[in-house]
């Protein structure tokens, strides 16, 4: 019969420089969380102030008072009763999801032949493409809007606005253009080698590879389309009908300009899909933007 005797363990003080690592881990740790913190607070704040004052009563609205005495969700109610928010929640809908989805149909293609194909002028091609992200929209919107109201008289409507997206986007292609350039050229010519053509390459090898970018796109091209302000502004300020949101908000503004409640609650339901949106999608969207970046 053996006896095992337990040997007594031990311990050791950490030394100074292994208390000063420790110490200085752990106020890196506080000051970057710190940070964090405030910055969450920083854009997190301003919507909770609008959603809680889109709850109050009118006598209560833009008062010292930050929590609602009553919840008035029939303020909500009143917004959607006003003449013609119906039709502008319709309109930029139809604007923005339409538009998305003819900006990326017309820019993949484009992005696949600069990414993949080697021809000559494509260096060309794609410093175009670069110059034409840094043409001010301002700059042509004179001559555009000649030939949209004069030549086609399609002033008073959206369709100046959506028709261009079919012939693709600058930003769009230039973003997709770097994200493909991320998948090995050895699966397109395994594709090949079984007999695909370019187009079935692109469908089907491709296009699935490249999801999170054109989750990316797509999300990009929303956003925009549903807080542009500038075009509907300039094509559609006439025709009451083809008002979207973010133009229709600012009538709203100014008819209910003592109702801050009401103005808020408007606000809210302009911001809600686009929250709702990228809540959803954020996981594509982040690793699509951040692929897009690995090589050039």
């Amino acid at each position: 019969m053996t006896q095992v005797l337990d040997k007594p363990v031990e311990l050791t003080e950490p030394t100074v420089a292994e208390r000063t690592a420790r110490r200085k881990a752990l106020l890196e740790w506080i000051a970057v969380h710190s940070l964090g913190v405030a910055a969450a607070l920083f854009f997190t704040l301003p919507f909770v102030f609008v959603v809680l004052t889109s709850l109050m009563s009118d006598q209560q609205a833009l008062t010292r008072d930050l929590v609602p005495d009553t919840w008035e969700w029939g303020n909500y109610t009143k917004v959607f009763d006003t003449p013609g928010f119906l039709t502008w929640w319709k309109n930029t809908l139809i604007y923005a999801g339409l538009g998305t989805v003819l900006t990326v149909v017309s820019s993949v293609p484009v992005a696949y032949a600069l990414a993949k194909f080697r021809f000559r002028g494509r260096n060309a091609a794609l410093m175009l493409v670069i110059s034409m992200m840094m043409l001010p929209p301002q700059v042509v919107i004179i001559p555009m809007y000649l030939f949209w109201a004069k030549q086609l008289d399609l002033s008073g409507s959206l369709w100046p606005l959506i028709i261009p997206m079919a012939f693709a986007d600058a930003f769009s292609i230039f973003l997709l253009r770097q994200f493909l350039t991320t998948i090995p050229n050895e699966y397109l010519d395994a594709a090949r080698v079984d007999g695909c053509g370019e187009l079935r390459t692109l469908l089907r090898v491709v296009l699935p590879m490249a999801k999170p970018g054109i989750a990316a796109v797509a999300l990009f091209q929303f956003f925009y389309a549903w807080n542009d302000y500038f075009g509907p502004q300039i094509y559609a300020s006439e025709n009451p009908g083809a008002w979207t949101l973010s133009y229709g908000l600012e009538s709203f503004k100014g008819a209910h300009h003592t109702d801050w409640n009401l103005t808020m609650a408007a606000t809210v339901l302009v911001m809600a899909p686009v929250i709702v949106v990228f809540f959803f999608a954020q996981k594509a969207f982040v690793e699509g933007v951040t692929l897009t970046g690995v090589k050039g």
